[in-house]
C-alpha cells in the first residue's frame, strides 16, 4: 500500500493493491445491499481504514436512490418544471394530494386502489438494483429474496421525499437525511408491517414481493425462472453417482498399476 504521510491524508482505493480493491468493491456491494435490506452487518473481516472507506461510500446509497427517484417520480405523476402561477399551483396541489393518506403508495391513487402496487415501487428496484445482469440484485441475489419489508419502506421514503420537493409548486432540493426521514421511513415500515399482519391469510405483501423481484429480473436480463436454480437442485442420487465414479477411477487406476 502507498500511503502519503500526514494524520488527516483520507485514504484513496488506489492507495491499495489489486487484491485489497477487490476485496473492497465486493465488501462495499455486499454492504450497500445490507444497508437497503436492514440485514445483519458485513462478517468479512476488515481493517479500520478500509472499513472507513467502505462506509463512507455506501452512506451515499440514500442519496443515490434518492436522485433516481427524483426523475422518475415527477414524470410518473406529472410535476412540470415552471414558473407560471397556474403550473405552480397545480404541482402543489398535486404534491398535497398525493401526500394525503400517503396516496402516492396506491396504484390507482386516486381511487385508493392496490395499496402499495404503485408503478413506482417497480421503477426504483429496476433502476437502483435490477439495470443489468451484472447489477447488486442479481450478483447479491440472496439479499432480496424474498424482498424484505425494509426495501419497499425505503424506496416509500424516497418517493416521499421527492414529493416533498414540489410541496411548494417550485422544485426545491431537499437532503434525503436519516435524521430527517428515518421517522418517516418506521412510519412506512410499521404501515407495511401492519398490512403484512392484517392480510395473512392471503399472503399479499409477499405475493407483491414476487412480483415485484419478477419483473425486476426480467429488466435486468435474467430469466425469474432460472434464477431460482441452485446447486440445492441436485438430488443426493448424483453425489452417489459420483462417489461411486471415484471409486471405480481409483480401482481401475490400482489393477492397471499392479500389471506392470
Amino acid at each position: 500500500m502507498n500511503f502519503n504521510k500526514g494524520p488527516r491524508q483520507r485514504l484513496k482505493a488506489s492507495d491499495f493493491n489489486q487484491v485489497t480493491k477487490d476485496l473492497l468493491a465486493s465488501a462495499t456491494s455486499i454492504y450497500r445491499c445490507l444497508v437497503v435490506c436492514n440485514m445483519a452487518e458485513l462478517t468479512i473481516q476488515l481493517t479500520p481504514s478500509l472499513v472507513k472507506m467502505m462506509t463512507r461510500r455506501t452512506s451515499q446509497v440514500r442519496g443515490e436512490l434518492k436522485t433516481k427517484m427524483r426523475t422518475l417520480m415527477a414524470s410518473f405523476f406529472g410535476f412540470r418544471a415552471s414558473r407560471s402561477i397556474p403550473t405552480i399551483k397545480q404541482n402543489c396541489d398535486l404534491a398535497e394530494s398525493l401526500k394525503e393518506g400517503s396516496r402516492f403508495v396506491f396504484k390507482d391513487w386516486e381511487m385508493k386502489r392496490g395499496i402499495y402496487k404503485t408503478g413506482l415501487i417497480q421503477e426504483a428496484m429496476n433502476h437502483m438494483w435490477f439495470t443489468n445482469q451484472c447489477d447488486e440484485g442479481i450478483v447479491h441475489a440472496k439479499y432480496f429474496d424474498p424482498l424484505p419489508v425494509q426495501t419497499i419502506a425505503l424506496i416509500l421514503t424516497a418517493i416521499e421525499c421527492c414529493i416533498d420537493e414540489w410541496m411548494t409548486g417550485l422544485k426545491e432540493d431537499i437532503k434525503f437525511s436519516s435524521l430527517a426521514y428515518s421517522p418517516v421511513y418506521y412510519l412506512h415500515l410499521d404501515s407495511l408491517q401492519w398490512f403484512d399482519k392484517r392480510t395473512a391469510a392471503y399472503k399479499l405483501l409477499g405475493k407483491i414481493g414476487v412480483n415485484l423481484l419478477d419483473v425486476a429480473r426480467m429488466h435486468a436480463g435474467v430469466d425469474p425462472f432460472m434464477a431460482a436454480v441452485t446447486i440445492k437442485s441436485f438430488t443426493d442420487d448424483i453425489f452417489d453417482e459420483a462417489i461411486r465414479e471415484h471409486e471405480d477411477e481409483a480401482r481401475e487406476a490400482q489393477e492397471e498399476g499392479g500389471g506392470d
